[in-house]
């Protein structure tokens, strides 16, 4: 799994690869994460869970990142260290239905950290697409 920050005008992405979709989507909430802040401290923070269901695979990456942000609001924490597992469902070889996602992530106290501030998950130029190797994603965020 692996992530790199990407310029976009006025904006920041995050492109992700992974073997799974649970490492793809892990990959761009911790690039995220250092979309944020450059120095992440390797011990503070306590580990929080939650769970995300959407009606496809990029509105449930969008849903999960935005629950991210909203859990750094509400919690005032930067989320890293993020784990994800997608239920992906099936019906006859194809991807229909609810897609779920149950993570957890490491909150920092924003207090402790110099963080920039991600306002919002886009969908614009959006990517999540099955690869040879696995999986790619490409999210952009506003700034």
């Amino acid at each position: 799994m692996s992530f790199a920050l990407r310029e976009h005008t006025a904006d920041v992405a995050v492109e992700a690869t992974g073997e799974s979709l649970d490492a793809v989507f892990g990959a761009v909430a911790d690039g995220m994460a250092a979309a944020m802040c450059d120095d992440i401290p390797e011990a503070d923070g306590e580990r929080f869970d939650f769970t995300v269901a959407a009606e496809s695979g990029e509105a449930l990456l969008f849903d999960y990142l935005d629950e991210l942000i909203y859990e750094r609001d509400v919690r005032g924490v930067l989320p890293v260290d993020n784990e994800a597992a997608v239920s992906a469902p099936s019906s006859d070889g194809e991807r229909t239905g609810e897609w779920t996602l149950s993570g957890s992530a490491r909150g920092i106290a924003l207090g402790s950290v110099e963080a920039r501030d991600l306002k919002a998950v886009t969908y614009s130029e959006m990517d999540l697409s099955e690869t040879a190797d696995g999986w790619h994603a490409y999210v952009v965020f506003d700034v």
